[in-house]
């Protein structure tokens, strides 16, 4: 440590209280990546448009329940299935790519993925004729799973980057970390 840099064998001999000390003391300043009026500003808009959404949504989904007629022939029914499966496609195997290779990225299409096969399936059971059942349960019980198994995996990763970069007590619910930035 002659030029006041640690070794890798004195920073694995630290605690987890001075491995923390040494990367805060160590990292770039926020201020240096982003200017801080500018982070701040668009924070605020986007959890207002987020807030502004959900509040929005509640009268919209009380119109809907009590308008929308209980059966309805729908135009482009191939259409839009074929094309929702294909951005299904296209975000696993974006994530399998991910994974493969073991990139960050994974903590996006891995939910995204997740979304949409948990989506797929409330839409095959609900949109579904009494006939074709079978098939919507057979399909729902392979993407619940998945999905479960795709958000779960996600927090793990997001769980194991946190403590690696911020090293919190591994007790410390995710839910409970802040944002790097």
């Amino acid at each position: 440590m002659g030029d006041g840099v640690p070794t890798d064998a004195q920073i694995a001999a630290m605690s987890a209280t001075e491995r923390r000390d040494l990367i805060q003391r160590l990292e770039r300043p926020i201020d240096d990546l982003v200017a801080r009026p500018v982070a701040a500003r668009i924070r605020r808009i986007r959890l207002g448009l987020m807030i502004a959404g959900a509040i929005g949504l509640i009268p919209w989904i009380e119109y809907l329940a009590l308008s929308l007629p209980t059966s309805y022939d729908a135009r482009h029914w191939s259409v839009t299935w074929v094309g929702f499966d294909v951005v299904l496609v296209a975000l696993m195997a974006a994530t399998a790519v991910f994974g493969l290779l073991r990139r960050q990225l994974l903590i996006i299409t891995g939910p995204a993925t997740a979304v949409l096969l948990m989506c797929d399936a409330w839409f095959d059971l609900m949109t579904v004729q009494p006939d074709d059942r079978w098939m919507s349960i057979v399909s729902a019980a392979v993407e619940l799973p998945l999905a479960v198994l795709l958000i779960t995996g996600t927090v793990r990763i997001l769980r194991l980057t946190a403590i690696r970069l911020w090293l919190p007590d591994a007790a410390t619910p995710l839910w409970r970390l802040p944002l790097f930035a």
